[in-house]
């Protein structure tokens, strides 16, 4: 596939164009707009940008690092500049992760498109590759940053200096030792092939190959037999062993002879233990493999907070780009706080704040376009609703209008359901949560009767909106009156804890701050609560009360702080409760800075919508990525039979299992090309070191690491094994991060994995990291040997 790109590289027009090089607008907003010279480099993998046209070039993107290519139309910013630029003069690249987008304009329609069909095609080229054809890209790409004087061969000298960007100390004897070998035509420099010879020699897997020994009885290839055995004793592929044994030797065998001998190489073997059947992610979980048919209530769902952010919560910006790579990464469940905006027009922000503000038509325009791209399983759209009766109209217009066929906007089968409908029921369909007026029961009377009696409902009693009775004000309120917190009251009645900050932080004047009209009182409008069916917000009193006088319809909102006093106080009532309701949990409004909390904690009380804000990446959103990397990435998981059983005695503060306790044994073993941690430094190499964190319930929760390798990012070696003990598995996430011991400070971060217990195969492994951002570090990856061992007893006391 890598000469393939080469070979389009010169017959393709568009990417001829491209490596020719192109004047075009870089824009970042509406008023920053400057003219940049893009190339694409002759490696076909990278783009580069200089201030004019023979300029000094910087690198801008790897094509590795592109998820696709939007036209103008569909670029928010770009829009808000139609009246200056052209819309199809301009195009949207889009980067996986966080990476903000890059907007460009050009100078021509038609060089638009010859920058967007070049650039989609190297996207789509990329993506198609298997193992291999990423590994000889990837090598592709190093001979290129080696080749220091790009004349197509490598001396010694640029191969020391590649060594040390590959996080390699050698002694230099040795290197040049290989260097010669690897030079067959006597030229004192490598060229492409002989590179590819060198780099083979420098990543030789010795303890693979002493694997490969003991299993094999000649230590030249592995049998059927010998290969059966190995894969139902070590890697615990049990009855499946046989056949499997036949498809990957089929798979992986580079040799026809061999895969005629059905017998498997050294270089077989080690593909397939580099593929993704040798992952430690159990490819059984990857589809959609959990019973989907079971009541809403009963699964973990992908949640976001403050959807619209994408920065923090007090002066960060709101953008329809939050719905769609909240939406694009599996999440079902959005936030959007709407507002009275001008023109009559509903507007998405954080009231009282100073984030800025976007169009709710905007916001639902995305997720028509966007909500089943990842997922086809219901998005629920989470309303705070802060608008007067005029402009709830509006927004009913735009939900119903927009959305059309996709809106809930009644019972599926028009009758009095029992219980909540299931994920299978309600695929493509989107849901609104929110207030509502009456009841579900009210709603599925006579319609002419129905629409008489909620008027004069309506009419006789003011229903406040979530805006004064939603937790999250009322513990904004708390926070005003408790002296610790050192808040100050803003004249204009803002959220105390925004105002204090703020003030601090930057000197605002708050009395120049543009806020909404307050409103003492605003009334429900009645087509807007007819959109509520089976999500209908209400207010926590206890447990107690919410069984006696809620229905299986209603949910609850906990903040973070209340959540975690509940679970503390009625842990196993929570359980129970969370069987048959859904509840809803939010971070504090003290995480200005968009932080996260541990999601885990909530989960373990089957706590259904744990919402994240998704723009931030670190620990707590590689748990939650984790656990959904599951069933699909649709964005529902089934949660455990003990957290949907209305009579479980589960409390996972102080659990008493029914089921064996069980041993993790995690051999970490090996490095492969681990990525430096500061790039600008060329001569450092990072000391790495392996950390092993188990979250789940309190008494589960628990880390352990290995000793670290001095001066080796390239092929470390640990040879350690960790032990944990692990009483509720079903419950428990996983998470691998490789760090680069520092004795002077904190370890610094170099890549991480995390996934769910229950998807964990055993035996020999490779785990392929990811970034603090979650996307691809190929090919950086630990060597791990996972054992799991029940214990001979039971426990005495049932859940």
């Amino acid at each position: 596939m890598a000469s393939l790109i080469q070979d389009r590289l010169t017959t393709d027009q568009d990417l001829l164009l491209m490596q020719e090089g192109m004047l075009m607008r870089k824009v970042r907003s509406k008023n920053w707009k400057k003219l940049r010279y893009f190339r694409l480099q002759n490696d076909g993998m990278t783009v580069w940008h200089a201030r004019q046209a023979g300029g000094s070039e910087k690198p801008t993107f790897s094509i590795s690092d592109v998820e696709t290519v939007r036209k103008g139309h569909d670029s928010e910013l770009l829009r808000s500049l139609a009246e200056e630029f052209p819309l199809e003069q301009g195009f949207t690249i889009v980067f996986h992760g966080r990476r903000p987008n890059l907007d460009l304009v050009a100078n021509s329609i038609e060089e638009a498109q010859n920058w967007m069909r070049g650039l989609q095609l190297l996207v789509d080229l990329v993506t198609s590759m298997d193992h291999k054809e990423r590994l000889d890209q990837w090598l592709s790409d190093l001979f290129q940053r080696g080749d220091k004087n790009q004349d197509g061969r490598m001396t010694f000298e640029e191969v020391r200096r590649l060594l040390h960007l590959m996080n390699v100390e050698m002694d230099q004897e040795y290197a040049f030792g290989l260097f010669q070998a690897a030079d067959m035509s006597r030229s004192g420099t490598l060229e492409g092939e002989e590179f590819v010879h060198f780099y083979q020699a420098l990543t030789k897997r010795t303890e693979v190959h002493e694997m490969f020994e003991n299993f094999s009885d000649d230590g030249q290839k592995l049998t059927l037999l010998e290969f059966v055995d190995f894969l139902r004793e070590e890697q615990k592929e049990k009855e499946r062993a046989s056949d499997l044994a036949l498809e990957l030797i089929d798979r992986y065998e580079p040799s026809d002879s061999g895969k005629l001998r059905h017998v498997l190489s050294l270089d077989g073997f080690l593909s397939y233990l580099c593929s993704k059947d040798g992952d430690i992610f159990n490819p059984a979980c990857l589809p959609i493999y959990q019973d989907m048919t079971q009541p809403l209530s009963h699964y973990f769902i992908n949640s976001s907070h403050n959807t619209y952010l994408v920065g923090d919560q007090l002066c960060g910006q709101s953008s329809v780009e939050g719905y769609i790579r909240a939406l694009k990464r599996g999440c079902r469940c959005v936030e959007v706080d709407v507002w009275d905006g001008p023109n009559g027009e509903p507007m998405v922000y954080h009231g009282h704040t100073l984030t800025s503000r976007i169009l709710f038509k905007d916001v639902v325009a995305a997720v028509k376009q966007y909500a089943f791209q990842a997922s086809e399983y219901p998005l629920i759209l989470s309303l705070e609703n802060h608008c007067t009766w005029e402009q709830q109209q509006t927004m009913v217009r735009h939900l119903t209008e927009i959305l059309g066929e996709q809106l809930l906007n009644t019972t599926l089968d028009g009758l009095l359901p029992i219980q909540l409908p299931s994920p299978e029921e309600l695929k493509g369909k989107i849901l609104v949560k929110g207030k509502k007026l009456g009841t579900l029961e009210d709603d599925l009377e006579d319609e002419e009767e129905e629409s008489e009696s909620q008027l004069e409902r309506q009419l006789g009693s003011e229903l406040p909106l979530e805006s004064p009775s939603e937790p999250e004000t009322q513990e904004l309120s708390r926070l005003s009156k408790d002296k610790k917190s050192k808040v100050v009251m803003c004249p204009l009645f803002c959220p105390p804890i925004c105002c204090h900050i703020v003030t601090q932080a930057s000197n605002i004047n708050l009395g120049s701050l543009l806020l909404p009209e307050q409103k003492s009182r605003s009334i429900l409008c009645p087509a807007l609560s007819a959109l509520v069916v089976y999500l209908k917000s209400v207010s926590f009193h206890s447990f107690t009360h919410s069984k006696e006088n809620y229905h299986f319809y209603e949910i609850s909102s906990f903040s973070e702080t209340k959540a975690k006093s509940l679970i503390k106080e009625a842990g196993n009532e929570f359980v129970q409760h969370n069987a048959w309701q859904l509840s809803r949990v939010y971070p504090s409004g003290l995480r200005t800075d968009s932080s996260n909390y541990n999601p885990q904690e909530f989960w373990n009380v089957g706590c259904q919508m744990v919402a994240m804000n998704m723009q931030t990446a670190g620990l707590e959103m590689d748990i939650c990525d984790g656990l959904f990397r599951q069933n699909g990435g649709c964005g529902y998981v089934l949660k455990p039979d003990f957290l949907r059983d209305t009579q479980s005695s589960f409390n996972p503060e102080r659990p008493l299992s029914p089921f064996k306790a069980q041993t993790l044994l995690v051999q970490v073993i090996s490095g492969q090309q681990l990525p430096k941690v500061n790039n600008t430094k060329e001569k450092s190499i990072v000391d790495p070191l392996v950390r092993v964190e188990i979250y789940g319930i309190r008494t589960d929760t628990t880390c352990q690491e290995t000793n670290y390798v001095e001066n080796n990012g390239f092929n470390p070696y640990w040879g350690q094994t960790l032990c944990f003990q692990v009483l509720v598995p079903e419950l428990a996430v996983l998470r691998f991060v490789v760090k680069d011991y520092d004795w002077k400070s904190r370890n610094d971060f170099i890549g991480q994995y995390t996934l769910p217990w229950t998807c964990m195969k055993q035996g020999y492994r490779h785990i392929h990291l990811l970034s603090k951002d979650g996307t691809s570090l190929h090919p950086a990856s630990i060597f791990v040997y996972i054992c799991i061992r029940k214990e001979e007893e039971e426990s005495e006391s049932e859940f």
